[in-house]
C-alpha cells in the first residue's frame, strides 16, 4: 500500500511551493495569481527512508459556481478520500477566512489524520500569529515557510507517524498491474484473458480496497493480475474520473512488479500516459506498452513502425520497452502481452555473474574510456551487480565524481545491448575503489 499525502487548501496559500519542495521538482507552476494549479500533480517524496506520494490539489473554493472551481472542489474531495494524511494549508499573513472554515468543516468529517500547515511564517513575529488557527478545531499547527523550507522537517516527522505500515507480502507470484487512462479497454482485457473459464480465477477479495487481485493460472502462466479498472465510484465526478484513476494507478504501480500500460491507438499517447510511464520507471518497475484498438486504425505497411517510433520518441530516454499491438475485442495478440510481461519480469530479476559482466564490459570500457576531466583520467577497475528488486550495477573506479551523465547512459546502453534488460529500468552507480 502506498502512502499518499494530499496538500489541500484555498487558492494561493502556497500548496504548489510546498509540493515542489517535498518532491524536489519544479513541476507545479507557482504564481501569485490564485487558482493556477487546476490540475493535480503527483510525485514521489522521501523522508527518513520512507517513500510516499505527494498530491498537490488545486485551491479549494466552497460553493462556487465557477466550473474550474467546482472541478477543483471535487478533486479535493477525492484527495481526502484517497489520502493517508492530509496537509491542510493556511496562510498566516491573512489569518482564518470563511473558506478555511468550510474546508476545515469537510476535513473534520473525513476521519483522516489532518495536519494544519500555517505557511508564510517567515519570522518569529509571525510564529505567534499561527495560534489563531486552533479555532479550526483540527489539532496541532505546524508553522512553516514553504519558500525557505523552515519548519518542514518537523512537519514531515509528524506526517510519517500516520503512515500505514507496509503489509508483509503474502504472495510470491509475479504481479502485473494493468494501468492506463479510463476507457482504454483495461476491463475488456481482463475479461478476454480470463475467458469463460471463471473457475480458474480466484479473485482475492479485500486485499486492498482499491484494486482487485486476480490469480491467473492457465497456459503455463501463473501470476497475480492487479486490476485497477471498473473501480470508479459512481461519484458526481466527471472530469475527475481521470484523477481518481491516477490515485488508484499510483497504488497499483507500487505494488506490481510489471506494469502493462494500455494506450488507445485511436487517441495516441497522451501526457497522462507518459506520466504513468515515468512513475513506473521511477518506481523501478518493469513496463510493457500495450496499444489497444489497433483494429480501428487504417493501416499501411509502415503504420506500426511509425506509431512505434512516435511512442519511443515520447518516452525517451528509456526507450528499451516492449510494445505490443492488440485488439482486445478481436482477441488479437492479447497473450503476446502476457508473454511480454513474463519476459520483462524475468529481466527484472536477472542476475549476471560478476565474471561475465567484467569479461563483456571491461574491453568495451577500454576501447571507449570515460572522457578525462581537468587532465585526470578515470579508470574503471571492475563491475558487479548489487542485489535489489531491479537491476543495479556498481562500477568501481578511481574518480567516480568525474563520470558524467552521457557516459553513464553509454554504459547503460551497453548493458542492455549485451544482457537484454528490455522493459526494465537499470540503475548504474560509480563507487570509489
Amino acid at each position: 500500500m502506498s502512502n499518499i499525502v494530499a496538500i489541500v487548501g484555498r487558492p494561493n496559500v502556497g500548496k504548489s511551493t510546498l509540493y515542489n519542495r517535498l518532491t524536489e521538482t519544479r513541476k507545479a507552476i507557482v504564481d501569485d495569481m490564485s487558482g493556477v494549479t487546476r490540475d493535480r500533480h503527483y510525485g514521489l517524496a522521501e523522508w527518513t527512508g520512507k517513500t510516499f506520494t505527494v498530491v498537490d490539489t488545486g485551491g479549494y473554493v466552497a460553493g462556487s459556481e465557477d466550473l474550474f472551481e467546482i472541478a477543483i472542489r471535487e478533486q479535493v474531495l477525492i484527495a481526502i478520500e484517497e489520502a493517508t494524511v492530509i496537509l491542510f494549508m493556511v496562510d498566516v499573513t491573512t489569518g482564518v477566512t470563511d473558506l478555511d472554515d468550510s474546508i476545515a468543516d469537510l476535513l473534520r468529517r473525513s476521519k483522516k489524520p489532518v495536519l494544519i500547515v500555517a505557511n508564510k511564517v517567515d519570522n518569529n513575529q509571525l510564529l505567534n500569529e499561527t495560534h489563531q488557527f486552533y479555532s479550526l478545531g483540527l489539532g496541532e499547527i505546524y508553522g512553516i515557510s514553504s519558500m525557505t523550507g523552515s519548519g518542514t522537517g518537523e512537519l514531515l516527522d509528524e506526517t510519517i507517524k500516520h503512515f500505514n505500515e507496509e503489509q508483509p507480502e503474502v504472495s510470491t507470484l509475479p504481479k502485473y498491474a494493468i494501468v492506463g487512462r479510463p476507457n482504454v479497454g483495461k476491463s475488456s482485457l481482463i475479461n478476454a484473458l480470463i475467458g469463460k473459464d471463471r473457475n480458474i480465477v480466484t479473485p482475492i477479495a479485500g486485499t486492498t480496497r482499491d484494486s482487485i487481485h486476480i490469480h491467473y493460472n492457465q497456459f503455463g502462466h501463473d501470476f497475480m493480475l492487479i486490476d485497477t479498472a471498473g473501480l470508479r465510484k459512481k461519484t458526481k465526478v466527471k472530469e475527475n474520473i481521470e484523477f481518481y484513476s491516477v490515485m488508484r494507478t499510483i497504488k497499483a504501480l507500487e505494488e506490481a512488479d510489471v506494469s502493462i500500460l494500455m494506450i488507445d491507438a485511436v487517441e495516441g499517447i497522451e501526457s497522462q500516459d507518459i506520466n504513468i510511464f515515468h512513475l513506473a520507471e521511477k518506481n523501478k518497475k518493469g513496463i510493457v506498452i500495450l496499444i489497444n484498438k489497433w483494429d480501428l486504425i487504417e493501416k499501411t505497411h509502415k503504420t506500426t513502425k511509425a506509431f512505434e517510433e512516435q511512442i519511443r520518441e515520447k518516452i525517451a530516454p528509456f526507450t528499451d520497452v516492449p510494445i505490443v499491438f492488440t485488439s482486445v475485442t478481436e482477441k488479437q495478440r492479447i497473450f503476446k502481452a502476457i508473454e511480454a510481461a513474463s519476459k520483462v519480469y524475468e529481466n527484472k530479476n536477472k542476475k549476471i555473474p560478476t565474471s561475465k559482466l567484467n569479461d563483456v564490459m571491461l574491453p568495451l570500457i577500454e576501447s571507449y574510456p570515460p572522457p578525462s576531466l581537468k587532465g585526470k583520467y578515470v579508470k574503471i577497475k571492475y563491475i558487479t551487480q548489487l542485489s535489489g528488486s531491479s537491476p543495479i550495477f556498481a562500477f568501481f573506479c578511481n574518480l567516480p565524481q568525474y563520470i558524467k551523465e552521457p557516459y553513464k547512459r553509454f554504459l547503460e546502453n551497453k548493458l542492455r545491448e549485451h544482457f537484454d534488460f528490455s522493459g526494465v529500468p537499470i540503475q548504474v552507480y560509480f563507487r570509489q575503489k
